[in-house]
Parts: C-alpha cells; structure tokens; sequence
C-alpha cells in the first residue's frame, strides 16, 4: 500500500452511530423449501422479529410472524410442513436457547396464534442444533441438554410438540453424528491426551470402529465441519493431512480412507461458520434437497469459493456475476431452482438478491443498511507482516478516506475466540473508527483460524505471551510505517480481545492512549473454572492445551501471573469496559473486579454494565449507548471526530 492508493481528498460525512448500530432493516434471508415464501429478520415492536412474504411480494406485503418485544431473534428455521417456522431464543442473553413453532396460517389479523416453546427446560439446559428428519415429515431432531451435562438428540414432532429421546450420548466427550435417516454413522470422541478419534459406526450392529486418529493441538474446536455425505457412506471434515493447509476431506465409513474433496494450495478451508450456522457463510455449501456438498469456502485475503458439483457450476456462475462481493449465505428451494443469495463485501453490508435458475429472472431483494453509501465508508486492505520471531502476521488495514494516511490517531480492534478470525466483510465498527478519521489495524495473530496449522499451533501455551506480542508488533509496524501516530494509539477488543486490552494495558501500560474492554476475562484460573459442563469434549485441545489446566498447581500459577486482575495496579490507560450482567463465557465478575480496583486507585474507567445482555450487546439500545460511549471515550484521549461532546470517563 502506498500513499496514492489512499490520497487525500473530501472527507466523507460525519456518519451517525444510529446508522452503523442500530437493527439492520433486512438480515438473514432464506426461501421456504418449496420456494414460494421469503423469511427474513426486520424490526417489529422494537426488536428484530421473523417477517414472511411471498417470493414475488415486497416488504410492503409481509407479515411479522414473531412479535418478540424483550430480546431480537438471530436464529430461525423451515420445516418441511408449510404451516410451521421454528426459531430460537434466549433470556437476556444467558445462552439458554429454546427453539419456539410459529403456526404461519394465524399470523397478523385480531387472533395471532402465540409462539409455542417446544423445548420447555430448566436452568442451564439450551438447544444446541436443529436439523430436518427426512424420513420422518414434520419432525425435527434437537440436540440438547435436558439434563445439564448430557447432550443428547431428541426428535420432535413439530406440530404436536412430542418429544422422544432420539439417540442418547453415553460419553461425554464425544459426538454421534447421524445420518440423513437419523440413524448413528460416526463417532467423534476426544481421548484423554486430545487426540480427536473419529469411528464409523457399523450399520448393523451399531458398534463403533476406529477409523483414523487426528492430532489434537490443531484442531481446537475438534474437527471441522462434520457433514455426513447423504448416503450416510462418508464424512467430510476439514484436515490438514501431513501438510499446513486445511483441506475438505471424506473419511470413509468402512475403510477410512481419507480423500481430498476440495483443497486450494496455500489456503485453508474456512471454519468461521460453524460460530453461527445460518447466519456466517458455512464452511461448505449443500444442496437443501439432496444434502450434497455443492461449494466450499477457503480463507484468503478475500474469502474464495471453490465450486465441488459440476451441476451447480452454471449456478455459481450466474451467482458470483450479481455482485462484486463474495458469496456469503445461500438459501434454495428443494428443487435447486429458486435461489436467495447474500453477499459479502468490505464497503457494502450484505446485499441480498433472488435468483431464478430456471427463467433467469434475478432481483435485489434488499439490503441491511440502505441509507449507508459505500463511498462514505473505507476500503479494507490486507497486509502481512513478521513477528518478532519471524512469524508472518497477516491482517487488515482500513485508512480513513479523504485523509492523508501518515500518523493517524489508531486504533488497535483484537478480535474475540481466540479461534477466530479478521476476514474482509463489511465490519460496522471497523467503518465507525474509519470514519471518526482513525486507522484501524487488525491482525490475525497466531492462533487465529484460517492461516495454516503452523500458524494456529504456535499459539500453544503463548495465550498473553507471543499471541500478545504479536498484537505488539502489529502497533510497531504500523507506526514503522508512518500510518499510526505513537502518541494517539488505542486498543480494543471483544471476548478474548478484552483480555488481550486489558493484558496490554497491563504489560505495555506506555504504548495506548485509550482502550476498550468488551466483555473481556480479567481472571483466567476463574473463567476456565466456569466453563459450562457440555464444554468438556474440547476443553483438552483448546483451553487446556493452548491456556492451561486450572487444576494442575504449576498450570494454575502460571495462569495467574498471566491475569489481568493480577497487575491491575499497573494499568494507568484511560479504559471503558463494556459487560453483560447475564454472560455465562465472561461473568460479571470479571469486568466488575477490574472495575472495582481501578475506581480505588483513582484511574479513569468508564463501566457500562447491561442488565438484560449476555455475551455481547444484542439489544439496539444497549448497543447504540455502547458506541456512542466508544466514540466519545476515543474521542478524547485519541482525538478522533464525534457526533456529540465528549465528556470526562466516569
């Protein structure tokens, strides 16, 4: 990147926050399986609520079909009987989520037909994944936790509301995966030393049988994806194989044998879909009628897809030529026919199109933020760059537009997981930051999903050590190469990137002017200590093996020392912590522990606290206060443009 690619020029308009943050006017399309109904997320009595239309309707003609009033839907599903839609919900955030049959022939009119909880349950039980039951019509199968530390399958007659223990899981730390019949087919278990070990399940005897054995330290969140192939003969998985790439692989149910579906060299299939199904790209693409895989996603500075059927190959073709983005999340009747298509780019949030294979007729349906014009929101440019120990950081720099891109107010975003990861999509705060006139570096530090075993592995046991040094040197290059002024640099982050604000302010107390602490842990022996039960099939490849085992008293001092909470007395930084009183991944504890201390000694920090949120700020109101205050807080300290005063932190 160089200083033409970004010239100065006319600023773009002070964008105002309601703009970037407030419940997108469309989000989450999908076309019924027959393909006459369009649903989507709009808001409806001050929340994001399920609203129904014919395919060739408007919005204009659609109905709410949910009338939630205390927390907006995220998640919602078809069923194969045109009289039902199913979605889930939560309680103010607390993660408990049931899943709710809306009856689609009472909606709107004086007599509505209220939304009916399928999966009454106690504390600390959530529905954890829906899935169609073929070969039962107007069943569901539900993997859930009636009993909090079992995950078990049960399957639900929709329109009755029975449910029936469909498969139960002896072990704890592992997954049956069923067939499109609902049958057992594999089995993933995690061994005590994290080897992940997958077995086909013999289709007469129902007996297991080890068919490979992965190694444990590159696959965090175990394998992944894990599709059964429709004849209930194969499993796709992502692997590395002997090499550094994540490819798409079928295991065979009988023999084993591993073969490569899709691989793109240099790359790595990407994961990121399996943190919110439905609503992120999935990491392989299927036909809804046959389950087939049809495409897969790999990571790269924009993301690629690969085509895998030829038969959607045309398809594709016809897609892709709709917009200049990428293809996000797809949505087809069950004949393959009508198509509702979202794609994703860095200046254009989510724009959605209709696609008719059959006539060739093609629509743009509607997008999430209408009023917003890509050319006042900023370019998303990737760079790369060495660790310390010479480790290729790669990343991503936004400059603000209309500004001469040499020592700018900057702000360091740390993304959440750890296993996760920066890509180039429309990012809401990434473009209010640019916006304000402040650069805004992201950087995939090691750990992150996306870039390569050697990549992800070497962040085992470097959790605020060189997975913090990396964020570190991602600040010096920046300032290196004159884009960030040393003076006016801040730090925010969300989740794991809360810890990597508060660890930095803590280690490196000099380097930021301002930082963001966003549902962030302060104590880690304490947060590993509270993961939820059904969380223990991972915990020895991710948090016990990349952190540390609580348990084991050299582990447990070690992560103490790598605490936050633990050298509170040395952070100065002006901070704003932002907290979920319902979060059951970062208690409250965690932020008002910090909070507390600082107050004591004096040092400036902000506290939002939300009573009715969890894991991050659902709610348009909570959240809309949350980055009028972000915009104020590094308004002041780092001198950045702001749509209101900024006013001293409390």
């Amino acid at each position: 990147m160089t200083a033409a690619d970004t010239a100065p020029g006319t600023r773009p308009r002070l964008v105002e926050v309601d703009e970037f943050f407030a419940d997108p006017a469309f989000v989450v399309p999908s076309i019924s399986p027959d393909g006459s109904r369009i649903a989507y997320l709009a808001p409806h009595l001050g929340r994001r609520n399920i609203w129904v239309r014919g395919v060739d309707q408007t919005h204009a003609d659609a109905v709410p079909v949910t009338a939630d009033t205390r927390r907006g839907i995220t998640m919602y599903h078809w069923t194969d009987d045109p009289r039902w839609l199913l979605y889930l919900q939560d309680t103010d955030g607390n993660e408990d989520w049931h899943l709710y049959r809306v009856d689609l022939d009472r909606v709107g009119g004086d007599d509505p037909a209220p939304a009916v909880d399928l999966t009454p349950m106690g504390p600390g039980s959530r529905v954890f994944g829906v899935e169609p039951l073929p070969s039962v019509p107007g069943n569901v199968l539900v993997t859930m936790n009636l009993q909090v530390e079992t995950i078990d399958v049960h399957r639900i007659d929709v329109a009755t509301g029975e449910v029936v223990l469909h498969h139960h899981e002896a072990d704890p730390l592992a997954a049956t995966l069923l067939d499109r019949g609902g049958a057992p087919a594999f089995l993933i278990a995690t061994e005590e030393d994290g080897t992940v070990a997958v077995s086909g399940i013999d289709r007469t005897t129902g007996t297991p049988r080890l068919l490979r054995r992965m190694g444990g330290a590159e696959y965090p969140l175990s394998v992944q994806p894990q599709l059964v192939t429709p004849d209930g003969g194969g499993l796709l998985v992502g692997s590395f194989r002997d090499g550094d790439d994540l490819a798409l692989v079928r295991i065979d149910r009988e023999t084993g044998e591993e073969t490569v579906v899709a691989a793109v060299e240099g790359r790595s299939l990407d994961i990121m879909g399996i943190m919110a199904p439905g609503v992120l790209p999935p990491a392989v693409y299927t036909h809804r009628g046959t389950g087939e895989a049809i495409a897969a996603r790999f990571v790269d500075d924009r993301p690629h897809i690969e085509v895998l059927d030829p038969d959607f190959a045309p398809v594709y073709a016809e897609l892709a030529a709709l917009s200049e983005g990428v293809l996000g999340t797809i949505s087809s009747d069950v004949s393959g026919r009508r198509w509702i298509v979202t794609f994703t780019h860095d200046r254009e949030p989510g724009v959605t199109w209709f696609y008719d294979h059959y006539t060739g007729e093609r629509r743009r349906l509607f997008q999430p933020f209408p009023d917003l014009d890509p050319a006042d929101l900023a370019p998303m440019t990737p760079v790369r760059f060495p660790a310390r120990d010479g480790l290729e950081l790669p990343g991503y720099l936004t400059l603000p537009v209309g500004v001469e891109p040499r020592n700018l107010p900057t702000v360091l975003l740390v993304h959440g997981g750890p296993w996760s990861q920066d890509y180039w999509t429309y990012n809401p705060e990434v473009q209010l930051l640019a916006n304000r006139g402040y650069a805004v570096l992201q950087v995939n530090y090691r750990g992150s999903l996306g870039y390569g075993r050697r990549h992800l592995t070497a962040a085992v046991g470097e959790y605020g050590r060189a997975m913090q040094d990396d964020l570190i040197d991602a600040v010096d290059w920046a300032v290196a190469q004159g884009y960030a002024d040393p003076a006016r640099i801040g730090i925010s982050g969300v989740s794991y990137g809360g810890y990597a604000v508060l660890r930095a302010i803590t280690v490196t107390p000099d380097l930021f002017a301002a930082a963001v602490d966003y549902v962030g842990v302060s104590d880690l022996v304490a947060a590993l200590r509270a993961l939820p039960p059904f969380t223990r099939r991972y915990n020895a490849n991710s948090w016990y093996r990349y952190l540390g085992d609580p348990d084991v008293p050299e582990q447990e001092a070690e992560l103490t020392a790598r605490s936050p909470i633990t050298m509170v007395d040395r952070i100065r930084t002006p901070l704003l912590v932002a907290q979920g009183a319902n979060d059951v991944r970062v208690p409250q504890a965690q932020s008002d522990r910090i909070v507390a201390s600082l107050r004591e000694r004096g040092v400036p920090v902000e506290y939002l606290l939300a009573e009715d949120e969890g894991h991050g700020f659902e709610n348009e109101g909570n959240r809309l206060r949350l980055y009028r205050a972000i915009e104020r807080h590094l308004a002041e300290h780092l001198g950045g443009r702001c749509t209101a005063q900024p006013k001293d932190a409390r």
